[in-house]
């Protein structure tokens, strides 16, 4: 009798610690599913998207603008719509109102039109996107932050070295980017007015556009030359337009111009050494893609920005030519 006591002692302690490891196992499989649970529902942090919008991508300079974006890009662990305005204002009007409506975090813009972008840039104000420009300016809008090279002080730079280049004298074209620009305009500016004051002897013969492309760059030329028995010296305020001019100089077997550039793309390089092009304002089309995407990012994360990052420049000669 004493034994069996015993024996359901034993048993009724052995059964409740087994309720006890079952209690504690039921508690650690519930812990489990609740962090599991919360671990599923806990919403990742959203990646930033900025959307950038070239003039163009039929021109070295800003495929090499946006190949700067790109890597920096990659370096911020953010994600960069890039979209081409093909040089049409009313595409790149299109391209910032589908930037706005995918909701992106920042705009960077490189404006076809300082005007025609202006309408845009109100509508990204509204959407409390910031904007920013990068290489050309707007005329209106709210811009957080403007990148770019001094283009007055880059026009400044090529007509001191073709005026020191022709020794003063000479006539002188001059073939302008697009009309709107306030990279042409800038670059015009610094050129016209340091002709004007620093080399009065030389004349300025003709100013024509050719939208800063080299196709027309060439066509223009060829009408110039028809028309202009004595040319001196070509400024063109990009690569593009004067590689055009060249080719168009040469087809027409006239010599003795020296030719200046703006950009310093790697075929205008390239025509300095081969001793077709004289000199170009060399800017950094890299640097300003990376420091768009880097400032659009400091913005986004807090902090104050200048309202203008300066680009450095250079006169790329034959002398120095990378």
């Amino acid at each position: 009798m004493k034994n069996e006591v015993l024996e359901g002692k034993i048993v009724r302690k052995e059964v409740k610690k087994m309720k006890k490891l079952v209690i504690i196992a039921l508690s650690l499989v519930l812990l489990a599913s609740l962090v599991t649970s919360c671990a599923k529902t806990t919403p990742t942090a959203k990646k930033p998207t900025l959307g950038l919008v070239l003039s163009t991508l039929n021109n070295p300079f800003f495929v090499t603008l946006l190949d700067g974006a790109q890597e920096e890009a990659k370096t911020s662990g953010v994600t960069l719509i890039a979209m081409d305005s093909q040089n049409d204002s009313a595409k790149e009007a299109s391209n910032i109102e589908d930037l706005i409506s995918r909701k992106v975090d920042a705009i960077l813009v490189n404006p076809t039109d300082a005007d025609a972008v202006v309408p845009s840039i109100k509508k990204a104000n509204d959407a409390n996107i910031p904007v920013l420009t990068i290489d050309r300016g707007a005329n209106g809008g709210v811009v957080v932050c403007h990148i770019a090279s001094d283009n007055v002080a880059g026009g400044k730079m090529a007509a001191e070295f073709l005026g020191k280049a022709l020794n003063g004298k000479g006539k002188v074209v001059e073939l302008q980017g697009i009309a709107g620009t306030s990279a042409a305009r800038d670059r015009g500016t610094g050129f016209d007015t340091t002709m004007a004051s620093e080399f009065p002897d030389i004349q300025i013969i003709a100013r024509q556009t050719a939208d800063f492309d080299r196709a027309k760059g060439l066509s223009v030329f060829e009408n110039i030359l028809t028309a202009q028995p004595m040319i001196n010296g070509v400024f063109a305020q990009n690569d593009e337009m004067v590689l055009g001019a060249i080719q168009a100089a040469e087809a027409a077997k006239r010599t003795g111009i020296t030719f200046v550039g703006y950009d310093a793309v790697d075929d205008a390089i390239k025509a300095i050494k081969d001793g077709k092009l004289a000199a170009t304002v060399q800017q950094q089309p890299a640097v300003m893609g990376k420091l768009g995407v880097e400032t659009a990012v400091n913005i986004l994360n807090g902090k104050t920005v200048d309202k203008f990052i300066p680009v450095p420049l250079n006169l790329v000669t034959k002398e120095n030519a990378p």
